[in-house]
């Protein structure tokens, strides 16, 4: 059996926000239903099998953090998991009814997404974060 550290080093989900800020921002200006599905695919690689494991965080571990020094400390993947699940939902909605045909659906879900994204990236607000960390607190006052 393999020892796993207790978290994940921040600054990958922050790398990975990164470039899924440029990849949405191109998204948005260009309409590209190709390139969204792309970033839908990425989510879900981010969803199903921790940020760790889709392709930013492959980039994130093989190119930039050989480079870094450890981090200070680690953080619990389930909050950016939970966030990759609601880019998922976000981006994979507009997909899906650009798909469809819907006017701007493609260029309003990537600026949804982007503005998330580029939260995370530039100031470390990750909202989807924020979104599971509050979900047990409204749990708790239902019951």
């Amino acid at each position: 059996m393999v020892d796993r550290p207790a978290g994940i080093d921040p600054r990958g989900p922050r790398f990975a926000a990164a470039v899924t800020s440029v990849v949405l921002a191109v998204v948005v200006l260009t309409g590209s239903v190709w390139l969204l599905a792309g970033q839908v695919a990425v989510f879900a690689a981010g969803s199903l099998f921790g940020v760790g494991r889709s392709p930013y965080g492959w980039l994130y571990r093989r190119l930039v953090r050989p480079r870094l020094g450890p981090p200070s400390e680690l953080e619990d993947p389930a909050p950016p998991r939970f966030a990759q699940t609601v880019g998922l939902a976000v981006t994979g909605v507009a997909l899906l009814l650009g798909l469809a045909g819907v006017p701007y659906a493609v260029e309003v879900g990537g600026a949804l997404a982007f503005v998330a994204a580029f939260l995370n990236a530039s100031i470390g607000l990750c909202l989807g974060c924020r979104i599971y960390l509050l979900l047990p607190r409204r749990r708790a006052r239902a019951a």
